[in-house]
């Protein structure tokens, strides 16, 4: 299938800009560009979904969460709750880079949605983000009456980076106990730190997310090479899938991680979990988060909140 051609036009555009590649700057600079280049490509602010920030416990102090809910919901009304993890390799992205796609998915699904805004690397290396996102997940559910949502209607979801930390989750949720995972959503994950695929060779460079850009990630996140194979920092390395929930997986056709994302649905599946695999063949890694100019991101972000949503009212049934 061949490139999308506004994602050409995208891309033409983004190397005409002279703007940096994100592995030559700082972290701090690599964040700020993240912000400035989503706000264009986001689309409007949903009306109809409401907000709310908040502070929550994590295992190094406060963390801050931002809570979705549609208006129309009826305040009394026990919906589905998504908690979501955003993407930005470890490094970059925070709620604000990802606030118009958590308001998609909570809209598309009737969803409550908890986006999580856990600690970057290389401040804070691995496994602290991990540590609290675990932590953002038991707060939830335990606090699902204060949330107006199920505690037995769970979903665990995101994308790159954050489709690796859900994976970890719904992982984590299923050895550990305390909360129960109904459903993974996982957006073209990240899920092998030593992965050397077919797609990450072929579509190395030019089409957004770089293979160079994937050393920088890794080497700012997971500096210690001895700790790339630990199945919290690539899940795909776990020795078990079963008994995880179901998952939808998304992939793109133009992304270094397309074999990664391939690769843990046959694994889930090969493991007896229910797995649903849509593979947008002429998109780019990140396109998710594009739904102002991409029609292929609003109809992805609102499949993948009707997924949850179903997902969930099975389990629960």
């Amino acid at each position: 299938m061949a490139l999308d051609s506004t994602v050409r036009k995208l891309l033409d555009l983004a190397a005409a800009s002279g703007r940096p590649a994100i592995n030559s700057l700082p972290p701090p600079e690599a964040r700020r560009m993240m912000r400035e280049t989503r706000l264009p490509v986001q689309g409007p602010f949903l009306e109809s979904v409401a907000s709310e920030d908040r502070r929550i416990p994590g295992p190094a102090g406060e963390m801050p969460v931002r809570v979705y809910r549609p208006r129309a919901a009826a305040p009394t009304a026990k919906l589905p709750l998504l908690v979501y993890f955003h993407g930005g390799g470890w490094v970059i992205g925070d709620i604000e880079t990802h606030h118009t796609m958590c308001q998609r998915l909570c809209e598309a699904g009737q969803l409550v949605v908890v986006s999580v805004d856990y600690r970057l690397a290389p401040e804070h290396r691995f496994p602290a983000c991990v540590d609290d996102c675990w932590a953002a997940t038991v707060w939830s559910a335990a606090n699902a009456a204060a949330l107006g949502v199920d505690g037995s209607k769970v979903a665990v979801g995101g994308d790159s980076a954050g489709g690796n930390l859900a994976a970890v989750m719904a992982l984590m949720a299923r050895d550990r106990g305390g909360v129960q995972v109904g459903f993974q959503l996982l957006l073209y994950p990240a899920v092998d730190a030593l992965a050397n695929t077919g797609s990450l060779a072929r579509n190395a460079d030019g089409y957004l997310l770089t293979r160079d850009a994937m050393v920088w990630f890794y080497d700012h996140y997971i500096p210690n090479a001895a700790d790339r194979s630990d199945w919290r920092a690539s899940p795909l390395r776990a020795r078990s899938f079963a008994g995880l929930p179901p998952a939808m997986i998304v992939t793109a056709g133009f992304d270094p991680l397309l074999d990664e994302g391939r690769a843990y649905a046959e694994r889930l599946t090969h493991d007896g979990v229910t797995v649903e695999y849509l593979e947008f063949g002429s998109m780019i890694h990140g396109f998710l988060g594009m739904p102002g100019v991409l029609p292929q991101a609003r109809r992805g972000l609102a499949l993948a909140g009707q997924a949850v949503r179903e997902a969930l009212a099975d389990a629960a049934t």
